[in-house]
């Protein structure tokens, strides 16, 4: 290392200078020469200029001699401190001490006591940060986050309810249920607790200011119920008030009657009853059942007509001109000849035979034969997706397979719209007349209240309705994933409608999916290849 001999450092308000009186030695300075010359002075920590010592160097390896030059400075620790908008944070940003004095804690406790900060105040941070005496940012202050309150729930007391809500999976496909037998409770048997709303926990700011937690939300056992009712004792406990089934509606249980019968013939005569059927045996021609809740057949439905509010099941098959329609789902072992009309889903275990099929989400043929099961003749129309092991037959009529299409949907959006834009103008309307009767001071200060009531309960009607849109837009976007898929393949002469697109097929195809790309029709084989038909 060269000597710095002609080299002195002093320190003259904070900044630290070079004297030098004489030139250099024979060796030439570096940066490290002076560095380490200024460390041995006492100036070491301090911030040094290192463009300034380059220059230092240069100069006196020129012989330059007789001038000052500032190289660095003593800087003191110092620190900023922020407060969140939310105010549910403060944080400190600290700036080490370059041989000067580093930032004590206690300085950085004045600073919060001085900008309102009294809550969650972390002690430790501040002090650990303080005596690392180097560059950082840390939250020195935290508040308490609220803790917002659970919404009311609901506990079904009943195991073998039935829910006929339809539940949707990711590809907006209902699932199949199997009906079966019914389940039964007797009167005055628990049915459902309500679980009341928590009010949540507020929280605090660093500021000390209260942050107040969303109370959960509020709700009602649904109403009205048929044959439950809410124990007089027990606000929040349902009990059934009749023997029946218990058949969930959303935050409720309805408890339906149930009706037994071992056939629908003429002795029996056509059946009208206000609550779910059980018949053990068959539904003969021309006879007629109507339920407001299910279904259930154990036998056969030769030529008869059923309407269920529910579920309609039917352990046999439906046959020779038989009706069924169901505002839920249906489930036939095998059907010829029939007409099947399912709100939501539609299950065939075996073969559907010159049927007109219709269901709001889906339909399956097949599902107790799926190597065998076929759907053949007619017409089947769902919005989702239709599933046979075959579709078609080689010496059948034509078969008809429909789906990307609800016009139950697109008439529920439709009819929604023009309530959205009812509301909506009628929220203009009032928006109006609050601004006139603004204007108008103390001539129209009698009606304001009213009308500024009136205008934002117009507003919240309107806001209510958007979800709803959003909903069905996004089930009527779901259309454009419908496919029909043949497990097996297809055969004989079969006309594929998807969407708006329509493709009439006379030529044999292994199994497969047919689906929408793009506006065309593709049809997807087992290996996952694609090929526009």
């Amino acid at each position: 290392m060269a000597e710095c001999s002609g080299i002195h450092f002093h320190e003259a308000a904070g900044c630290v200078l070079a004297q030098v009186d004489a030139a250099a030695g024979p060796s030439p300075l570096t940066v490290d020469d002076l560095r380490a010359a200024l460390a041995a002075a006492g100036f070491g920590e301090c911030l040094l200029d290192e463009a300034r010592l380059a220059g230092l160097a240069m100069r006196c390896n020129a012989r330059e001699s007789g001038f000052s030059l500032q190289v660095g400075e003593r800087r003191n620790g110092d620190f900023a401190l922020f407060v969140d908008a939310d105010e549910m944070h403060a944080r400190a940003t600290l700036t080490a001490a370059r041989g000067g004095n580093p930032v004590c804690a206690e300085e950085i406790f004045v600073a919060l006591g001085a900008a309102g900060v009294v809550h969650g105040i972390d002690e430790a941070a501040i002090r650990e940060a303080c005596a690392g005496n180097a560059d950082a940012s840390f939250v020195a202050a935290r508040g308490e986050a609220p803790v917002d309150g659970v919404d009311t729930r609901f506990e079904m007391l009943v195991d073998d309810s039935r829910d006929r809500t339809p539940r949707m999976n990711e590809q907006g496909l209902i699932d199949f249920r199997d009906l079966g037998a019914i389940p039964l409770v007797s009167a005055g048997q628990p049915l459902m607790r309500r679980v009341p709303p928590t009010p949540g926990s507020a929280g605090r700011s660093v500021r000390g200011g209260v942050v107040p937690a969303r109370p959960g939300r509020n709700e009602a056992f649904a109403s009205p119920l048929l044959g439950a009712a809410i124990d007089p004792d027990d606000p929040d406990l349902l009990r059934a008030q009749v023997n029946g089934q218990p058949v969930r509606c959303g935050n409720g249980v309805n408890v339906e009657q149930v009706l037994r019968l071992r056939d629908v013939d003429l002795a029996s005569g056509n059946i009208h009853f206000d609550g779910s059927v059980h018949v053990a045996g068959e539904v003969m021609p021309g006879m007629k059942v109507h339920a407001t809740g299910d279904i259930v057949v154990g036998g056969t439905v030769d030529g008869g007509e059923l309407d269920a509010g529910g579920d309609i099941s039917v352990s046999g098959g439906v046959i020779a001109q038989a009706v069924l329609h169901a505002g839920g789902s249906v489930s036939v072992r095998f059907a010829e000849n029939a007409r099947i009309c399912a709100g939501a889903a539609l299950s065939v275990g075996d073969m559907a035979l010159q049927c007109d099929l219709l269901a709001g989400n889906q339909i399956a043929v097949g599902t107790a034969a799926p190597t065998r099961g076929r759907l053949s003749g007619g017409t089947a129309r769902a919005a989702m997706r239709i599933a046979a092991p075959f579709f078609g037959h080689p010496s059948g009529g034509v078969t008809l397979l429909q789906a990307g299409v609800s016009p139950q949907l697109e008439a529920q959006y439709r009819e929604l719209m023009q309530r959205i834009e009812a509301q909506r103008a009628e929220e203009e309307k009032l928006q109006k007349l609050v601004q006139h009767l603004g204007a108008l001071g103390d001539k129209g200060a009698q009606m304001l209240e009213r009308a500024r009531a009136s205008w934002q309960h117009a507003v919240q009607t309107w806001a209510q309705l958007l979800p709803e849109k959003e909903a069905l837009e996004r089930q009527l976007a779901r259309l454009r994933e419908a496919t029909l898929v043949a497990g097996v393949g297809v055969t004989g002469a079969v006309d594929v409608v998807l969407g708006q697109r329509t493709l009439r097929l006379r030529q044999t195809l292994e199994a497969g999916t047919f689906a929408e790309r793009a506006g065309q029709c593709v049809f997807i084989d087992a290996a996952g290849v694609e090929r526009i038909l």
